[in-house]
């Protein structure tokens, strides 16, 4: 077998792994059947799909007809670390600031992680998401999470 592919290769690894990881931690739930599902049942059928999809593309990556014809770019480091640090700064922020300073906060540090952005369209698409999300999960879905922080309630 010859490897047409670098991109495929490492984005059906990728793909295998976290799909393979899903199935592995969803065998310490419940399973169920398809008609009284039980909490492992969305985790295993979501990881046997990736796993599935994950095999697919790193087949694709030994098809001939298949050819990667650019060179793979270095990985973005920092974009990477702001992606992460949003989310962990995110689920600091969210019980002691409540939701409305917790989610400006991580959309603002992690659109840092795109140097194309102006601050008009990081402000705006801050703005929006949260008020979208709380429309979407507090009203919509009326899930509990604290809007605002707990020295305010």
């Amino acid at each position: 077998m010859t490897l047409h592919n670098k991109r495929d290769l490492y984005a059906g690894l990728l793909f295998s792994a976290f799909g393979l990881v899903f199935l592995i931690v969803a065998q310490d739930y419940t399973l169920g059947n398809s008609r009284r599902m039980g909490p492992g049942y969305f985790p295993a059928i979501l990881g046997a799909l990736q796993l599935g999809l994950g095999l697919l593309v790193l087949g694709m990556a030994f098809f001939k007809g298949n050819k990667d014809d650019e060179a793979l770019e270095g990985t973005d480091w920092r974009g990477l670390g702001l992606i992460i640090g949003s989310v962990l700064l995110f689920a600091q922020l969210l019980p002691v600031a409540g939701f409305i300073v917790a989610a400006p906060v991580s959309l603002i540090f992690s659109s840092l992680a795109s140097p194309e952005s102006s601050w008009r369209e990081r402000i705006t698409l801050t703005l929006v998401l949260t008020a979208g999300t709380i429309l979407v999960f507090r009203v919509g879905l009326e899930m509990r999470f604290p809007l605002l922080p707990p020295a305010l309630t």
